[in-house]
């Protein structure tokens, strides 16, 4: 299944994509596509549904994150050895993870807020796993049990806030509007194999970055299983999983984004995002 959640922000109603493409409510079904939405038996309750007897919703309505009421977003750094070697890091021994905020979460074409102060606002593409059922000291064979599916997500970063601003990470990842996520959620039943998914993304239809998830150091079972022994995951928590070489930090000369830039982006099997920026 493609699950979404569409309409206005702040009013958004839960919906699938069908087999043609077509855009379904899902509204009588599932009041939203919180948490527990996402448990295995709730998708197995709405994978069992026909989708053309739910109704067609007309045009093309905002699409915002496919998730909401998340109890945390994790995100796991330098995670491509590429990536690593670009930004002058070590190749990291075991994952290295940090909290984005849950307000930075945004539907997948909404405008990125450049912030106030932002000299080095930049880009990365990855894929981002939803949690379906709690997971707490998981073994790596049985993590990926712990899945309801897979998301594109950008995790859009200030490396002067993230880097030179001292404290946290956290500090540059989570503005509002840094975590787009969606188009949609494309359950973990879709992809025959997570780590051989092609990623890529453009600036101003100028290619930045081509990658692979079979080039992670750390697959997403691992990630899973890691965070797991240090937190608690709940259903709908989301683990965003590392970006491939390419990021503006890593050019030379660094270059980053400005307002009226366009950042459009994607992966092999879970749609495309398209963000413009604007000043906060």
């Amino acid at each position: 299944m493609k699950l979404v959640r569409y309409g206005a922000l702040g009013h958004e109603k839960p919906g699938l994509i069908d087999k043609s493409g077509q855009l379904r409510d899902l509204s009588g079904h599932v009041k939203d596509l919180h948490g527990e939405a996402y448990s295995p038996s709730s998708l197995t309750r709405l994978a069992a549904l026909d989708p053309a007897t739910l109704p067609a919703v007309d045009g093309r309505p905002r699409l915002g994150a496919p998730v909401t009421g998340i109890s945390k977003f994790v995100a796991i750094g330098l995670n491509y050895s590429d990536h690593a070697k670009e930004t002058g890091n070590q190749i990291p021994t075991e994952p290295i993870f940090f909290l984005k905020a849950n307000t930075a979460l945004s539907g997948p074409n909404d405008a990125v807020e450049k912030p106030r102060g932002s000299t080095k606002l930049d880009w990365e593409v990855e894929i981002a796993v939803i949690i379906g059922s709690r997971a707490k000291y998981v073994s790596e064979a049985d993590a990926l049990n712990h899945v309801a599916g897979y998301c594109v997500c950008n995790d859009v970063s200030e490396r002067n806030f993230q880097i030179e601003r001292l404290g946290q990470w956290t500090k540059g990842k989570s503005h509002d509007t840094f975590g787009p996520l969606g188009p949609w959620l494309v359950t973990k039943d879709e992809i025959p194999d997570v780590q051989k998914l092609s990623l890529w993304l453009d600036v101003n239809g100028e290619r930045r970055q081509t990658g692979s998830t079979s080039t992670m150091i750390f697959p997403i079972a691992k990630c899973i299983s890691y965070v797991s022994g240090f937190m608690t995951l709940l259903p709908g928590d989301i683990i965003t999983t590392g970006t491939p070489p390419g990021v503006g930090s890593g050019m030379k000369p660094p270059k980053f984004l400005n307002v009226g830039d366009v950042v459009t982006l994607g992966i092999e099997g879970l749609g495309e995002q398209r963000q413009e920026i604007v000043a906060a």
